[in-house]
């Protein structure tokens, strides 16, 4: 009984905290399917939680706040994309670039708009509502307290999910999308261009992570300078975790959820340093890289 009244809230954060990791995932799958490696998604993420929460508690409507949240967020992906694809500029100088300028950008619009660098605190900002389901599915033993009574953007993760399965594997756009990663000059061939399915892939994980992004801030009711704190960098890891498959990022951003669930639960219950379980999510990042590269070594021996 004890150990399922630890479990219960363990999981129940854990997939909670998952949330910005699969969807940033999710997005930048679509622009590594496509041939290009989006490191860019930290930033993107980060712009997506502040003018997400900025816009939500300005015009004091959630649903509007975050779509001009995504907007301004697609269009920071917009510039990272065409610099990219059409001005031909380095993918990872334009990728840092994009991270640094989002750290930069926001404290700035920070200090000018509200006049600090630090914390910004928005108490009146309407709150994430939580999707309501029947009695009946909220009684399932063990089942029920953990998969119900979450916040709207966690369900809708999961429908980002399946809608990116059915896109990417049943659709001519998925195709087309694939086969731009794996033989552009096939696409070339067809008198299609494959900037455009990369530029869309782009847009795609500028969507996403901006929902990423909002899920930080909202909740939490405020900014914090770097509040996606890494997960843009994990949410990456994740992509190649997963086998760059949806089903496998949504296993592999579970993962690092139970990861960092742990950390929290930890502090002040474990008589290790805090700072080595602040770290411990980062530190499973690593060993998830060494692990896949050893599988996808004895892969390629085999």
């Amino acid at each position: 009984m004890r150990n399922s009244q630890f479990a219960i809230p363990f999981l129940h954060s854990a997939i909670e905290i998952m949330t910005p990791f699969l969807l940033a995932a999710i997005g930048g799958l679509f622009t590594e399917l496509s041939g290009m490696l989006n490191i860019a998604l930290e930033g993107l993420m980060l712009a997506g939680a502040f003018f997400c929460v900025t816009f939500a508690a300005t015009t004091g409507n959630l649903f509007l706040g975050i779509l001009l949240g995504i907007l301004c967020t697609m269009l920071l992906s917009l510039l990272f994309g065409m610099t990219t694809i059409y001005l031909k500029a380095n993918v990872f100088i334009t990728g840092l670039a994009t991270n640094l300028f989002a750290s930069g950008f926001t404290v700035m619009l920070a200090f000018q708009l509200f006049g600090t660098k630090g914390v910004i605190q928005f108490p009146n900002i309407p709150r994430l509502p939580v999707l309501m389901v029947p009695d009946s599915l909220q009684r399932i033993p063990f089942v029920g307290d953990i998969l119900f009574g979450h916040n709207v953007i966690v369900y809708l993760s999961w429908l980002i999910v399946a809608i990116a399965t059915v896109v990417i594997y049943r659709t001519p756009f998925g195709m087309r999308l694939r086969g731009t990663g794996m033989n552009r000059q096939t696409i070339v061939s067809l008198g299609l261009s494959p900037g455009r399915y990369q530029l869309v892939g782009m847009l795609i994980s500028g969507f996403t992570c901006a929902l990423a992004g909002s899920m930080l801030t909202i909740q939490l009711a405020a900014f914090v300078p770097e509040i996606s704190a890494g997960r843009g960098w994990i949410a990456l890891v994740a992509i190649y975790l997963g086998n760059r498959t949806p089903a496998g990022i949504l296993v592999a951003s579970f993962i690092f959820g139970l990861s960092e669930s742990f950390s929290n639960y930890a502090q002040g219950t474990i008589r290790i340093p805090s700072d080595f379980i602040l770290a411990f999510p980062y530190l499973i990042t690593i060993v998830a890289m060494i692990l896949y590269s050893v599988w996808r070594q004895s892969r390629r021996g085999t």
